[in-house]
């Protein structure tokens, strides 16, 4: 099977089941954010070889590939309409997958400092690389409102990126920790103060 089947060349693209939409219709745009946010965690996942060690490093790596496989499931939950012939055919995201994200936060998060303050994006690289994958999961979940003001959409889908964006910034916290490096705070400046150099 040839890689390239020229059946996008008008600027539409197939759904699971038959129809074709625009490519920038709102069922294409937020399955396409999560695509993009399956993309960024396998970049994260790249990175915690030489950002982790021993434990850390294979709990990290473990539920990085989960988590790439959920977003799979969920990209075929959302390109495929309930009204499809196939929606039988396909997971859909449902409460077990939310509570599943629940337990993955606390159990990281008890391993944090408590917030005391904002932090910046950054720190190590794997943590920079979940900070990254935190804002394209907020963008997922913008995107899939959007298609709910026109199309029926799995409301488990919203509550399920919206965890999961805590549980990237709770990993991201957790892989400065790991690493020994502190989260980087937010300097906010105040009406008045004077311009840096």
């Amino acid at each position: 099977m040839k890689l390239y089947t020229k059946s996008g060349d008008d600027g539409t693209t197939g759904l699971f089941g038959g129809d074709r939409v625009a490519k920038d219709h709102p069922r294409v745009e937020a399955y396409g954010a999560v695509d993009e946010l399956n993309a960024a965690l396998g970049l994260a996942a790249a990175a915690v070889d030489h950002s982790l060690q021993g434990e850390s490093a294979q709990e990290f790596a473990s539920l990085l590939g989960q988590l790439q496989s959920r977003l799979f499931d969920l990209g075929a939950d959302l390109a495929t309409p309930e009204s499809s012939p196939h929606a039988s055919k396909i997971m859909r995201m449902a409460q077990r997958h939310v509570d599943e994200l629940e337990r993955w936060i606390d159990r990281i998060d008890a391993r944090n400092e408590p917030m005391r303050q904002f932090v910046l994006p950054g720190g190590t690289e794997l943590a920079a690389r979940l900070h990254l994958s935190r804002t394209i999961a907020r963008r997922a979940e913008r995107r899939l409102v959007a298609l709910t003001r026109s199309a029926s959409a799995n409301p488990h889908a919203i509550v399920y990126l919206n965890r999961l964006n805590d549980l990237l910034f709770a990993m991201a916290r957790q892989a400065n920790r790991a690493a020994g490096k502190p989260d980087v705070p937010w300097t906010a400046q105040r009406p008045g103060d004077a311009e840096p150099p």
